[in-house]
């Protein structure tokens, strides 16, 4: 019997990224959708800048980080104008200075007191720069209700969206929610629902909003969040595989 020779990390890449996107695809189909409406943002935390360069010359642009000093390492090692970073972390109000206007889309404001740190930092940034600077954001909400989980409750959401439209240098483009890991991903179905249904409610009662997005669904959920209306879906392990400790990278 030959042996086969190990398949390239960029071979297995490749695959993988063609493989979500079919999915994608159709999970769209299944909902009366476009897949063109879906942005699939790979989630590069955790891994070394070789495979976000793969990825990169495979066709991906958007990109997902964790941890902000991770992310600007990368984005200052790796920087095409045409890659957008998304921050899908927490951010800490004593790291709204670092995130400021660095990142294409913040998915995870938490709170008036998180967005009023950006709005800060967003402003110092513009007086900095003499850029008129406003950074898009996402609402996170805890839709399950898990104590382990960031975001704000539902019920809360509208009174928090009230004040955030307040700060003149961030502009609220959807939600997002972190569903609770489950063998079966119909489990969760009922969280997606649910985020979709409070976007509309959102939606009636702040009309000037740009309620766009629902950033949803992860590796083992997101065909289901995609039935739901997830408008952007963040996947590492089905692209990158299991995660794997991060190599230095180089400036560029």
């Amino acid at each position: 019997m030959i042996n086969q020779p190990p398949i390239s990390q960029e071979a297995l890449i490749a695959e993988n990224i063609a493989h979500v996107r079919t999915t994608i695809a159709e999970a769209a189909r299944r909902a009366g959708r476009s897949p063109e409406e879906i942005t699939l943002v790979a989630v590069s935390k955790t891994k070394p800048l070789e495979f976000i360069k793969i990825a990169y010359n495979l066709g991906m642009r958007d990109f997902g980080e964790n941890r902000i000093q991770e992310a600007l390492e990368k984005q200052a090692a790796f920087c095409p104008a045409d890659l957008r970073w998304h921050m899908i972390g927490h951010v800490q109000t004593n790291k709204a200075n670092k995130a400021a206007a660095s990142f294409a889309y913040i998915h995870s404001i938490d709170s008036f007191h998180a967005a009023e740190a950006l709005q800060r930092a967003v402003e110092k940034k513009s007086q900095a720069t003499g850029e008129s600077l406003r950074q898009a954001v996402f609402l996170q909400v805890n839709i399950s209700g898990e104590a382990s989980k960031e975001g704000m409750s539902a019920a809360d959401a509208p009174g928090i969206v009230r004040q955030i439209l307040s700060l003149p240098q961030l502009e609220v483009c959807g939600l997002m929610t972190v569903a609770p890991l489950v063998e079966d991903a119909e489990q969760v179905r009922p969280v997606f629902r649910a985020l979709r249904e409070l976007r509309d409610e959102l939606r009636q009662q702040f009309p000037a909003v740009n309620w766009e997005h629902l950033s949803m669904g992860m590796t083992d959920d997101y065909p289901v969040a995609i039935e739901e209306g997830a408008t952007i879906v963040r996947v590492g392990r089905a692209i990158f595989g299991e995660r794997i400790q991060v190599k230095q990278p180089l400036a560029c």
